[in-house]
């Protein structure tokens, strides 16, 4: 077997205590190595002069520079894969969805007090965002097709049956006249979704979103796509109605499910486990609406490293709903909607900017069927 080229990182923050405990982190898996350790952006472009590193995690507030600054010149100069590394504080949040516009992959968050041990026991999330990053389709990427990376068992991986068991779909109506959407996505997903929401109509279905991000950056994320789009975005709440022209997107560190009671679809938001290494977990929204929505339902997967959705979405087609998944051209990281391709829950692959317009038109249509009957 020929030997896999280690992905090279630059570690860039501030802190001492997170340069060496990041530096641990990522020397300790077989697929990664720190090229360098930078204390500031000046120091960080010191080193990148010598050599480009394949993926770089770079602090939000440093002396000197601050990341956003950074992030920005590296995307105009020379476009490298780059997973911030913020604080988990308000503040943190709002800089840190900036930085994801400017095309930062993914964030990895850190308490303002007992950073090392938090970012210890974040090892698998650390070290899974990273690869994702490196995996990324960055413009210099394009050309060449990223191998997948070896999975190794790192830990447990749990299933959707911790927080639902597995049934028929006996509990979703036969068909309604409304019909509700449920999206996942992952690395890359923040600028896919903002794309797909924009393009949504007032009247649009209701909507179910998990989007892997920590805790505190979703309630962010939701008012940043609420200011933007024709349509109500939230942070999803417990016992939230699904209502048309409005989409709901899971907290972090907390599961989502579709349930149903009559006519009324609604949310349930509850702790629990993570499933498939996360929380909240796309395979739970997915098999949460195959069991309550069953054919009312339109399932979305979009761009993200992983398998999480996969098993899900298979279960919704069985379910009868109508899934689609990003196509690989437009996608950051073609993971998670090629393993649902690969597990036969997928109707059609399409670009991101034309799943808008099908979620619409498949929505339009069982309207229009259901009125008929």
């Amino acid at each position: 077997m020929v030997n896999q080229k280690k992905i090279r990182v630059l570690i860039v923050d501030d802190s001492a205590v997170v340069r060496q405990t990041l530096s641990s982190i990522i020397e300790s898996d077989p697929d990664m190595e720190v090229m360098a350790v930078a204390g500031d952006p000046f120091i960080a472009a010191s080193k990148m002069s010598n050599e480009i590193p394949d993926v770089i995690t770079l602090d939000v507030e440093m002396p000197r520079m601050d990341g956003i600054t950074f992030l920005q010149k590296i995307m105009a100069q020379h476009p490298i894969p780059v997973v911030m590394c913020s604080s988990l504080t308000e503040k943190g949040c709002q800089t840190t969805m900036k930085a994801l516009e400017y095309g930062a992959i993914d964030i990895i968050t850190k308490p303002q007090l007992g950073v090392k041990k938090y970012l210890e026991e974040a090892k698998v999330t650390i070290c899974d965002a990273v690869k994702a990053a490196a995996m990324s389709n960055l413009s210099k990427r394009k050309a060449v097709k990223s191998a997948p990376l070896p999975s190794r068992p790192v830990q447990e991986k749990l299933s959707a049956d911790v927080m639902l068991s597995k049934g028929s779909s006996s509990s979703a109506m036969i068909k309604t006249t409304e019909k509700i959407a449920v999206v996942g996505a992952s690395t890359g997903g923040t600028e896919a979704l903002r794309e797909f929401l924009q393009a949504l109509p007032v009247d649009c279905p209701g909507i179910v979103i998990v989007q892997h991000m920590p805790e505190k950056f979703t309630a962010s994320f939701a008012q940043r796509l609420n200011d933007t789009c024709v349509i109500n975005v939230k942070e999803a709440s417990d016992n939230d109605t699904v209502l048309p022209g409005r989409a709901l997107i899971a907290p972090g560190g907390k599961h989502t499910l579709v349930k149903r009671s009559g006519a009324r679809y609604y949310v349930e938001v509850k702790d629990g486990p993570l499933v498939s290494r996360h929380r909240p977990s796309v395979d739970v929204l997915f098999r949460s609406a195959s069991r309550y929505a069953g054919k009312n339902a339109v399932g979305v997967i979009m761009t993200g490293m992983g398998d999480d959705g996969a098993r899900g979405m298979a279960e919704m087609k069985e379910a009868g709903s109508y899934n689609i998944a990003q196509d690989e051209k437009s996608c950051v990281v073609y993971g998670m909607p090629n393993e649902a391709v690969k597990h036969g829950g997928v109707d059609i692959s399409l670009p991101l900017d034309k799943i808008a317009e099908k979620v619409v038109f498949i929505c339009k249509e069982h309207v229009a069927g259901a009125a008929g009957k």
